[in-house]
């Protein structure tokens, strides 16, 4: 079967005949063809938008990385200047600790006495996190040791604080003992219960240890008085006085200025009358003045 084109213009006509197979094969293979230049065209547009993508991708990636090795050199900054503190603040303990071993009479190879274990507790796989988690262990160490020695020095001063002995003047000298003596006044044996220490008026007079004063004022023979009381049933008493510094009450420290020396009371020159008193009974102070 063949189909008849006849095309007529002006001055020619044309006319073809074509079989109906001939036109259907045409028709398939324009078909085709239309169809395959269209998905060529769509898939070399979506393989261009795949790859702007891929390198959108990539660019916020390398962006992100850029900002993660900043971010990590500024922590590893950080972590070394806080390794460097710790380790200043450890150095200054075994200094402050040396210093207050020494104090106590202590040597270098004592202090390994108070040194706790400061080896890691959890294992750490970054070199420098460990090195920092050391450090403080062997900071907190240095600490508690430091404390321990602050106690024991604490205690020590006390006990020297407490520790009776020593002149009960800045100056002057020893003028006379305790015992019997002639008195003074009447030129007749009589007891002496304390030692003098004559100087010059308006010279300090110093607490032999620390207490708490019982007495500041004046009393008969005394003149003006100031006792203080040192517990373990021992009483210091210091006497003819020109002022006091102290009032009762006050808590004195070993050695603290607590008179100025005068001729007050019973007495024939600027001295100070200082007694020692145990259970309630005056002692010979001189053992505590000048203890062996």
């Amino acid at each position: 079967m063949k189909l008849t084109i006849t095309l007529v213009g002006k001055h020619r006509r044309y006319r073809r005949s074509i079989s109906v197979r001939t036109l259907v094969s045409l028709t398939v293979l324009s078909s085709l063809f239309m169809l395959v230049s269209s998905r060529s065209t769509e898939s070399v547009s979506e393989n261009l938008a795949r790859v702007k993508l891929a390198q959108q991708a990539t660019s916020k990636e390398q962006a992100e990385l850029d900002a993660l090795k900043l971010q990590t050199q500024a922590q590893l900054q950080v972590l070394a200047v806080h390794l460097a503190t710790l380790q200043a603040q450890v150095s200054q303990l075994d200094e402050q600790g040396n210093f207050i071993a020494e104090e106590l009479g202590m040597k270098a190879a004592d202090l390994e006495v108070f040194k706790p274990d400061i080896s890691p507790k959890d294992p750490i796989d970054d070199p420098l996190m460990q090195q920092i988690a050391v450090m403080q262990q062997s900071l907190d160490s240095k600490t508690q040791q430091l404390n321990m020695l602050e106690s024991l020095v604490r205690g020590h001063h006390i006990q020297l604080q407490s520790q009776l002995s020593g002149r009960p003047v800045g100056s002057g000298w020893l003028s006379s003992y305790y015992g019997m003596r002639a008195d003074p006044f009447t030129d007749k044996p009589a007891m002496h219960q304390g030692v003098d220490f004559a100087g010059a008026s308006g010279d300090d007079v110093v607490a032999t240890a620390a207490g708490i004063v019982t007495w500041a004022g004046t009393r008969h023979g005394y003149g003006e008085l100031v006792e203080i009381e040192h517990g373990n049933g021992l009483i210091t008493r210091y006497g003819h006085n020109r002022t006091l510094n102290v009032s009762i009450g006050d808590i004195v420290t070993k050695g603290q200025v607590i008179a100025e020396m005068g001729n007050t009371g019973r007495s024939t020159g600027a001295h100070v009358h200082y007694e020692v008193i145990r259970g309630g009974q005056q002692i010979d102070p001189l053992p505590f003045v000048y203890p062996k």
